[in-house]
């Protein structure tokens, strides 16, 4: 019975530290995500489009209005012009990650404001890591936000 208990004590001890280490390792890669997602958002901040494009994967895809635009090229292109003027247009900033338990693709979502600091819209982005500690979006979709308490506003 001594043998038993003890190869029990020792088997849960060995789950729990395991899955300990699950949490911590998922823990991370959500930081990560968080900060890359946060770098991203500080490209417009600092008026910075060559950093803008190195956060992009070459088969991204953004969804601008009811378009999509293909691949790393379009997408730098078509935001060329959100950083073409003195004052950023608008900033996001993360709000929530998720990663797959499998590490290798995650989704960040916040909000999105005008210079104001006025929420405008929200944005949906999908991240992929290419390698340990390296993401790249690989989706982005913004959605515009109801002003449900003034009607007048569409």
């Amino acid at each position: 019975m001594r043998q038993f208990l003890s190869t029990l004590l020792i088997t849960s001890s060995a789950l729990l530290t395991s899955q300990v280490q699950a949490a911590d390792e998922h823990a991370e890669l959500v930081r990560q995500v968080m900060q890359t997602e946060a770098a991203f958002a500080k490209t417009m901040e600092a008026r910075d489009h060559k950093a803008f494009t190195e956060f992009l994967a070459e088969e991204s895809i953004f969804f601008s209005g009811t378009k999509a635009l293909h691949g790393k090229q379009e997408v730098a292109s078509a935001w060329k012009r959100f950083y073409d003027s003195p004052a950023p247009p608008f900033s996001w900033a993360p709000e929530t990650v998720e990663v797959l338990n499998s590490g290798k693709l995650a989704l960040s979502s916040g909000p999105v404001r005008n210079p104001q600091g006025r929420l405008i819209a929200t944005f949906t982005s999908i991240w992929r890591q290419d390698s340990p500690g390296v993401w790249h979006i690989i989706f982005d979709k913004g959605n515009d936000v109801c002003d449900c308490a003034n009607p007048e506003i569409k």
